[in-house]
């Protein structure tokens, strides 16, 4: 399967949307006459990155494997582009180069036990890793217990693992779960975005993409903006069946393993703040309660 169209399809409507986003007061560039299109035109954004509009042209349309990195330098700062986007474009030019030989099927995260056991002894803070697909790979008592509605989800039952994005994108109780859905949308899809770009062989990750495109109106939308993350953290505010309403902090962390790169969500609380109390039972009811081990895909 030739990967290549739409390949030029992605580096077209990322470059377009960012474009798009610019004004050229933002810019510094002189206003005049009105403009069809929102954003910067594209022999706008050729001046500030001090390359020729056909050369631009032909760079928006997708041929992007021979440019080097220093044009590409000069484009990202033309766009005006964050760190995660930068990177996400420079994945996208790796991945247009040729390649030497067939990309192998990539092996999935494998957890070595010593990150286990730094989970575990984590007891007031729920603690997970998570693969750039969003499948949960490892946790511990109180990450299960905070996540149980994801965990007991029938989006989980059926696939054998547990993903935040299939979870939060094709599971009405997510709406309820996450008490800003709107925003847990939106990390989602970005995070997928810029897994995309760093793993364009990924098949598992195509499925999933597909699974989401096809069931989620929500997740089609969110996606077509091309919006891209590599890592998050902030406030995330849940609502727990069990203890109600809770707002926490949570630090995602890259955690580099043999095969390939994972990463570290914790959860906390606010120490003397009503959440922290109810982390607190919640730690108390995971004691209580086998942790049943992380499942494996099938």
């Amino acid at each position: 399967m030739d990967d290549r169209p739409d390949h030029r399809a992605q580096i077209r409507d990322f470059l377009t949307t960012r474009r798009a986003k610019l004004t050229p007061e933002q810019v510094g560039l002189p206003t005049s006459g009105r403009r069809r299109v929102p954003g910067l035109r594209r022999e706008e954004v050729a001046v500030l990155a001090g390359v020729s509009t056909e050369w631009y042209t032909r760079l928006e349309k997708g041929h992007i494997g021979g440019v080097s990195e220093e044009v590409l330098d000069a484009v990202a700062q033309a766009l005006r582009l964050d760190q995660d986007e930068r990177a996400y474009l420079f994945d996208l030019a790796r991945a247009a180069r040729p390649a030497r030989r067939t990309p192998s099927r990539r092996r999935d995260v494998q957890i070595p036990p010593r990150v286990q056991w730094l989970l575990d002894s984590m007891t007031m803070s729920a603690a997970f890793v998570r693969n750039g697909r969003q499948d949960v790979v490892a946790h511990n008592a109180l990450a299960r217990t905070l996540l149980a509605p994801v965990f007991d989800s029938p989006t989980t039952a059926e696939h054998g693992r547990a993903n935040l994005a299939r979870y939060i994108f094709l599971d009405p109780g997510s709406q309820q779960f996450f008490a800003d859905w709107d925003a847990a949308t939106v990390v989602a899809a970005a995070l997928l975005r810029a897994e995309a770009g760093r793993e364009p062989h990924d098949r598992a990750l195509r499925d999933l993409i597909g699974e989401l495109s096809t069931l989620s109106t929500e997740f089609r939308s969110r996606w077509a903006v091309h919006d891209v993350r590599l890592s998050h953290h902030g406030g995330k505010r849940l609502w727990h069946p069990q203890v109600g309403d809770l707002d926490l902090t949570y630090q995602s962390l890259d955690l580099p393993t043999s095969n390939r790169t994972a990463h570290l969500t914790i959860y906390t609380a606010e120490p003397g703040s009503t959440s922290e109390d109810r982390i607190k039972l919640l730690t108390s009811l995971a004691a209580t309660q086998p942790t049943p081990p992380t499942s494996h895909p099938r």
